[in-house]
């Protein structure tokens, strides 16, 4: 196996025969079928073009036996002139048709690799790398488009040999049969290649899917990287990635170098022999001299496609295998699957969990019988550790993943019954690191409903601290907030994802809270900014600040998935249970009573 056994191999990856490789790309290219008549019929006028200049010389060889004076010559010049000029008109024109039928091909298989990567479920990208779903949208459909260019030059090749065969049976059958008699050989060999090249093929590609996932991973994380000092560390695991694939890609060469010179020689023994037996035959005078020359100069035109075949075996096999591994993303059967597509009314946001079982895996249960109600209206607090199920039960709401058992119920109707798009229009969620695109704050904000008025933002935005945290933006709503929100600190992306919801007017809010530490002023203005959300949404807070804690309803202590205590904050503290150890624990050097009894002992 060697450097072959390390080669990841994506769990939705899959086998297609070449049949079926082949119907996938024929429906891609039936909207283009007048193009492709004219790019057959210029491939045709090529083939005849070039069968046409051998035996158009060979009939020149054999009246120099006679006489040929200066009319034949200069017919014959005029002839191999035409030739020329319509063997480029229409090389011309199949080229600039294929290439635009190409592109138009490619332009649409990369749209629907990219719209079912952004329809796939987030259970997807939590499990296969970004990198390496990058480089089956880019590289992978650019080698599909190659092939295709490839194949149109062959079909042009085997056209030309097929109408050079029927000519040189009608002028000497049994050097024919010699002729191709040869063909089965070559065939043989080259398909006897096809499987041994697509594994070979197949593997670089994964190789060469390794290495963008290593860039990308070392470019998203190249801060933390620099502050750890890890240069020297993602250096070395990109250098390993990238050896592995020059070592796989080389033992790859060194396979698909194999088949041209096997070929060849074979290909090369059959001209032995028919030059042999042709000029014993043109002796003997059973052939004409330009009949042996019309074979002689046929023999590459026989070989060539067959050889060029094999020499492009490597760009072939690399376009079935792009093609494969394009196809098999598209196909990925989506996890979280839904019973109906009923429309969504405006929702209340009641949310019932009913004896639901969840697992990310069989040997990663997370919720097990579980039941929860949330009222309409309510604001909800979800405490507990580490891997309790805080997240998961939010990720359940907003159908990212699918759970096992069970029923969900928002409104008293069944989640698995709502049209996704409709129903995550009225889901608004702040993740615990909040994700801003490149742009400006003011198109961030936007990002959920972009028919919403600068005047409209600027008015909710000056509802949190009077406006405050906008002036300490350079340019206001207009600030550029860089590559993932890089050029706002913390607090402010924080301000702008919430930002993002208050303008969207959810019915239902999913806050999973940020644990990184802010000064109290930003804080409040955060807290203020959840306040106006929380006014008319259902909210579920996977809370890390005792701020967000007090300010719910209700709060539930998870552990493992099941529901240990829940009640207020008051209450819950009184009651002197595990959320009374929490709140010792995370919670109580939050609160002002612990902060000035801090400073008494200084």
């Amino acid at each position: 196996m060697g450097f072959f056994a390390n080669l990841d191999q994506e769990r939705y990856d899959r086998q297609y025969s070449d049949r079926e490789l082949f119907r996938r790309m024929l429906r891609y290219f039936r909207p283009y079928v007048g193009r492709l008549a004219v790019v057959v019929v210029a491939v045709a006028v090529i083939s005849l073009a070039g069968a046409a200049l051998p035996m158009a010389v060979a009939r020149a060889v054999d009246s120099l036996k006679t006489s040929l004076d200066a009319g034949t010559a200069w017919a014959l010049t005029g002839l191999v002139l035409l030739i020329g000029v319509v063997t480029w008109a229409a090389n011309w024109v199949r080229r600039r048709l294929t290439v635009q039928t190409v592109a138009d091909v490619v332009l649409q298989l990369r749209e629907d690799a990219f719209h079912a990567v952004v329809e796939h479920d987030l259970s997807f990208f939590d499990e296969f790398s970004s990198g390496r779903v990058v480089s089956r949208i880019t590289s992978d459909t650019r080698d599909f488009g190659q092939v295709v260019v490839l194949l149109t030059d062959l079909s042009s090749q085997v056209l030309q040999s097929l109408i050079l065969a029927v000519v040189l049976l009608r002028t000497e059958w049994h050097l024919a049969l010699l002729l191709f008699s040869f063909l089965p050989v070559l065939f043989v060999a080259a398909l006897g290649f096809r499987r041994w090249a697509r594994k070979v093929t197949r593997e670089g590609m994964r190789a060469m899917a390794n290495v963008n996932a290593a860039i990308k991973e070392t470019v998203s994380g190249i801060a933390v990287a620099k502050n750890f000092r890890q240069e020297a560390s993602i250096y070395a695991d990109f250098d390993a990635a990238n050896r592995q694939s020059y070592q796989v890609n080389v033992r790859r060469g060194f396979v698909l170098a194999l088949v041209f010179p096997t070929l060849n020689a074979l290909g090369g023994l059959g001209t032995a022999v028919l030059v042999y037996v042709g000029g014993l035959s043109a002796a003997k005078g059973m052939v004409t001299v330009g009949a042996w020359y019309l074979f002689i100069s046929s023999l590459d035109r026989f070989w060539f496609p067959v050889l060029n075949l094999s020499s492009f075996w490597a760009q072939i096999q690399s376009g079935l295998s792009a093609a494969e591994r394009v196809f098999a993303l598209i196909d990925v059967e989506a996890a979280v699957r839904q019973v109906d597509a009923r429309p969504v009314p405006r929702l209340r946001g009641d949310i019932r969990f009913e004896h639901v079982w969840f697992r990310y895996s069989e040997q990663e249960q997370v919720l097990a019988d579980f039941n929860l109600h949330i009222r309409a209206g309510e604001s909800l607090a979800i405490v507990g550790h580490t891997g309790a199920g805080k997240t998961s039960i939010a990720k359940l709401i907003a159908r990212f993943y699918e759970f096992q058992q069970g029923r969900i119920l928002i409104d008293g109707m069944d989640i698995r019954t709502f049209d996704l798009e409709a129903y995550r229009k009225q889901l608004g969620i702040v993740s615990q690191v909040p994700f801003l695109f490149s742009g400006t704050v003011l198109e961030n904000i936007r990002y959920a409903r972009p028919e919403a008025t600068e005047a409209e933002i600027l008015a909710l935005a000056r509802q949190i601290g009077g406006g405050e945290w906008l002036e300490a933006l350079p340019h206001g709503l207009h600030t550029q907030v860089g590559e993932r929100g890089a050029l706002l600190s913390m607090g402010q992306r924080q301000l702008v994802a919430l930002m993002r919801v208050l303008v969207q007017r959810p019915a239902i809010f999913i806050l999973d809270e940020a644990t990184a530490s802010i000064d109290p002023f930003t804080e409040a203005q955060i807290q203020e900014a959840l306040d106006l959300i929380l006014r008319g949404t259902t909210s579920l807070l996977i809370a890390h600040r005792l701020s967000t804690v007090k300010a719910a309803d209700r709060i539930i202590v998870l552990q493992r998935g099941k529901i240990l205590e829940e009640g207020t904050h008051e209450a819950l503290l009184a009651r002197g249970g595990y959320y009374a150890d929490l709140y010792n624990t995370y919670f109580r050097h939050q609160s002002l009573s612990y902060v000035e009894e801090a400073g008494r002992l200084r």
